[in-house]
């Protein structure tokens, strides 16, 4: 974990957001904080990871997306080299769909 992000104001924010109850909580929370182009953002990155767990192409994945390269090269670094965010939470979203 990143001690740089490692912050009490950092904290306050992720208790905020895992005491969101539903998705019509996330959606009321997430657009007061965003921005619409933020919160876009951040679900284009997941698309992305999602679609490079899926072994599919930079050009699959950018024509659907809209992602430039640099940003689907940023997720895929993240998922060979981060701290394993996103495998964790498609292991959870896996279990709840079955």
């Amino acid at each position: 974990m990143s001690k740089k992000i490692h912050t009490e104001a950092v904290d306050s924010l992720f208790d905020a957001i895992l005491s969101l109850k539903n998705k019509e909580e996330c959606y009321l929370f997430f657009e007061d904080v965003c921005t619409v182009n933020e919160i876009l953002s951040l679900s284009q990155r997941f698309e992305v990871a999602k679609m490079l767990k899926e072994k599919r192409t930079y050009l699959e994945i950018s024509e659907k997306t809209g992602a430039s390269t640099a940003t689907i090269s940023r997720v895929n670094r993240s998922l060979n080299y981060g701290n394993d965010g996103y495998d964790m939470v498609f292991e959870r979203v896996e279990e709840k769909e079955k």
